[in-house]
């Protein structure tokens, strides 16, 4: 049995149990940990502007 990366493994679960709801709260919380991510590096000011 081949081994599935955590996001297919997640995909897989929304597609098969038809949890579609769960797309924008993934979404959302992708969003916040790239600005958590990009925060500490030299794009921070560039981020703050936008809020």
């Amino acid at each position: 049995m081949a081994r599935r990366s955590f996001l297919a493994e997640l995909i897989a679960f929304v597609v098969a149990h038809k949890a579609y709801m769960l797309i924008p709260i993934l979404v959302v919380l992708l969003l916040a940990g790239v600005l958590i991510i990009l925060g500490g590096t030299q794009a921070a000011p560039f981020i703050y502007t936008i809020f």
